[in-house]
């Protein structure tokens, strides 16, 4: 079993940056593929950004790719979103989440989740 803690959310202003950190705990956490997920209230819980085991090749949804950046250390069991010139319509529930081998698009496909941590972008 794999234990996810997100943390580094929180309440910005429009154009800010934050830096989402996950720590996992109790897997060989090289194994895993990493995806960074949110969810705003009434919407779908969805992919914005995934990194592979080996970290090469990122996945970045349209809407995030070019002011995010998903990245990993495996000595350190953790994977990190920067988020740069954030929007109203970033706000969200932000959740970390891990499977074994490939990284997938689809959140049903990954089998360990973290609690989440919120963040809130205000104009």
């Amino acid at each position: 079993q794999v234990q996810l803690v997100e943390s580094g959310g929180g309440s910005v202003q429009a154009g800010d940056s934050l830096r989402l950190s996950c720590a996992a705990s109790g897997g060989t956490f090289s194994k895993y593929a990493m995806g960074w997920f949110r969810q705003a209230p009434g919407k779908v819980r969805q992919l914005i950004a995934g990194i592979s085991w080996t970290g090469g090749n990122p996945y970045y949804a349209d809407h995030v790719e070019g002011r995010f950046a998903i990245s990993r250390d495996n000595a350190k069991n953790a994977v990190y979103l920067q988020m740069n010139s954030l929007k109203p319509e970033d706000t969200a529930l932000y959740y970390c989440a891990a499977r074994e081998g490939y990284l997938s698009v689809s959140s049903g496909a990954y089998d360990f989740w973290g609690q989440g941590t919120q963040v809130t972008v205000s104009s």
